[in-house]
């Protein structure tokens, strides 16, 4: 009997070992972000939402911002060198927040490096599967229009949809500015947006990181029965699928910090931080022109 109870001891020990060996792996690093300048604040809103024990590393490109009228190769520089700085600081996952640095850069980013990648995905796919007139309206900078990936989207999921493409020159410039809510920003939309209603849109895809800061402005604009698609939230989702299947989840309960880095001044990159993503307690620093 006594040799029973021991390997039946044995056995229970052993049990609750494996079960411990099964526990999913923890990493206290930080998510790094980038975009060519606030816009991609847009995106880590949602990651906060989504994923509120991670810590994050920002880099606003301000010095370099926008992209949308460079070319391909300028981008895939910047993206590299922003990647090679956001690594050395030990992230775990890196998030390309910007559609025109997705669609020029995230291949090459992904064949250099082992760190798993988050890029932006137009939302066409669901805007297309909601429109009831059978039209949408598609707001982005002429660097994510003509990129391949905007392209491969539209004939996946939009082939019997119209589409009305619009690139928005000059928003990037005013949501910059902090100038998103003025009376020059809801003229320029109006002169963007009006052709779209008169194919009877009923979804409106925001297509730059920059332009969920424009939405108070945008609704002006927009009649009732317009959505206004933004995919921010879908890729928050995706990091967070992404930390769980990989083990790289920081441990529950842990207080996160945010860094911002930008490439010239941080002061509109600052206002938006405090005023539309972190909460009033939130862990945060701010520096300006990192030499990136």
């Amino acid at each position: 009997m006594l040799r029973h109870r021991v390997n039946a001891t044995i056995s229970v020990h052993r049990t609750l070992q494996q079960g411990a060996n099964t526990q999913p792996a923890l990493d206290p690093n930080p998510i790094g972000i980038f975009d060519s300048g606030s816009g991609g604040l847009s995106v880590l809103k949602e990651i906060v939402l989504h994923c509120p024990d991670e810590s994050a590393i920002y880099v606003a490109d301000v010095a370099y911002c926008p992209y949308g009228g460079k070319s391909a190769a300028q981008v895939v520089e910047r993206a590299q060198r922003i990647t090679h700085y956001l690594l050395e600081q030990g992230c775990k996952l890196i998030v390309v927040a910007c559609n025109t640095a997705t669609s020029a850069a995230i291949g090459t980013l992904r064949a250099q490096h082992s760190a798993p990648f988050v890029g932006m995905e137009p939302a066409v796919k669901p805007a297309s599967e909601r429109s009831l007139t059978r039209s949408i309206g598609v707001l982005a900078t002429a660097g994510t229009l003509k990129g391949q990936r905007y392209a491969e989207t539209t004939q996946r999921y939009a082939a019997d949809v119209e589409i009305c493409i619009q690139a928005g020159d000059g928003l990037v410039e005013l949501v910059e500015a902090n100038r998103a809510q003025s009376p020059e920003a809801e003229a320029l939309l109006a002169e963007y947006i009006e052709p779209m209603l008169a194919h009877r849109i009923d979804q409106l895809v925001l297509g730059c990181t920059h332009y969920p800061f424009l939405m108070d402005t945008i609704k002006k604009v927009l009649p009732e029965g317009v959505e206004i698609v933004n995919p921010a939230p879908s890729v928050a989702r995706q990091c967070r699928r992404v930390l769980m299947e990989r083990g790289l989840q920081a441990p529950v309960g842990a207080t996160p910090h945010y860094r911002f880095h930008s490439s010239g001044s941080s002061d509109t990159l600052q206002a938006l931080a405090l005023s539309h993503v972190l909460s009033s307690h939130a862990r945060a620093s701010f520096h300006a022109h990192t030499p990136i």
